[in-house]
């Protein structure tokens, strides 16, 4: 179960890029393709109606940001000041970097329950009796998005879900820094899927003084 856990963030996240990105193209081609005059076509462009496109990239992209942050905790993506923190020693390192950490689990759990209180208040509460065909009373139905006509608790059930991963991500970290010691730390220069092979600096200098030789003619002198 957890190995396919591990990947939620990325999956989540491709998918919604790509969803936003067909949806603004198509939006684009829309837009410049309904101002030609070509009989009708233009009439049948323009009775297509690609107004919610903006509004569900933007809910798309707020999505993205909660899941992107979850994927930054367990990769170790997100910048952090450890200048102070690397030159302690080892065993007041590691009890600062555990503070820090249970830090960030309290405060995402903190948000991600205040978050579904207001997810839960804000209409899924309705929706969810109405569903069962339960007594709903009184009970506030919430409002819905102004293009797409979404109940908005929908969209904003991302914060308890993108916060209550990042605290389980945050869990993750911290259990593997007590075992192992070591924090996840992400290359920004490493590019994923390309497998980079070691190079040998002798070989390295050989080949230039070649390419040197070969491009003045004067072995590299010039």
């Amino acid at each position: 179960m957890l190995k396919y856990l591990d990947h939620l963030e990325e999956w989540i996240i491709t998918f919604l890029i790509g969803a936003a990105t067909l949806v603004i193209f198509a939006a684009v081609i829309h837009r410049y393709a309904a101002g030609f005059a070509i009989p009708g076509l233009q009439n049948w462009l323009l009775s297509i109606d690609m107004g919610w496109a903006q509004e569900l990239c933007i809910y798309m992209f707020v999505w993205m940001a909660k899941f992107g942050a979850a994927y930054g905790v367990r990769t170790g993506i997100h910048v952090g000041v450890d200048v102070l923190v690397t030159r302690l020693p080892e065993t007041w390192r590691v009890k600062c970097v555990l503070i820090g950490i249970l830090g960030g689990v309290i405060f995402t759990g903190i948000i991600g329950t205040l978050g579904g209180l207001f997810v839960w208040e804000n209409g899924m509460h309705y929706a969810l009796l109405n569903k069962l065909g339960m007594e709903l009373g009184d009970l506030y139905e919430g409002p819905t998005t102004p293009d797409l006509e979404w109940p908005t608790w929908v969209i904003y059930s991302a914060i308890p879900l993108g916060s209550y991963l990042m605290s389980f991500r945050f869990l993750q970290v911290g259990w593997t820094f007590f075992r192992t010691g070591e924090l996840p730390h992400h290359d920004h220069g490493h590019v994923d899927g390309i497998e980079e092979e070691p190079v040998d600096s002798t070989d390295a200098v050989l080949e230039y003084e070649e390419h040197k030789f070969e491009s003045t003619g004067r072995g590299g002198v010039e």
